[in-house]
């Protein structure tokens, strides 16, 4: 065999294991999520259970805003997204016993919803859409 063809070979077989480590990382992190909190349900039970709430809270003009603030997350990840950040929203609007879910609800739970590393993207956002984050400082 030329010298050519086993480098290919070594190659190929280091960008398949570099593959299958960063498919095997995101799949592990989605499992950690199934299981079982101290109190018997787990993270993706509690999202589903603040969604389902609240979910006749919700009426076209939050849904609408909540479509445009996951616009910037690419396309396969964006129903994940959506539902994370939903529950968080449900959460909040539950907590505070609303009657419908309000812009407020919807920033404030868009920014605790989003992971730390994001912030930069998420205020880009916001700020893109006018939104003064002055009374949201200290979620951030």
């Amino acid at each position: 065999m030329p010298g050519w063809f086993i480098w290919f070979i070594v190659f190929w077989c280091v960008v398949l294991i570099g593959l299958f480590a960063i498919g095997g990382f995101f799949m592990f992190r989605k499992f950690l999520k199934v299981f079982p909190k101290e109190d018997g349900k787990s993270t993706l039970d509690w999202e589903e259970y603040y969604v389902d709430r609240s979910l006749h809270l919700w009426n076209n003009e939050a849904k609408g805003l909540l479509n445009e603030l996951v616009q910037p997350v690419p396309e396969l990840f964006r129903p994940v997204a959506k539902q994370k950040i939903a529950g968080r929203i449900g959460q909040i609007a539950l907590d505070e016993r609303a009657k419908t879910i309000e812009f407020d609800h919807i920033i404030r739970g868009y920014i605790v919803a989003t992971p730390k590393r994001d912030h930069k993207f998420l205020r880009k956002k916001l700020t893109t859409m006018d939104v003064d984050m002055t009374p949201y400082e200290h979620l951030f």
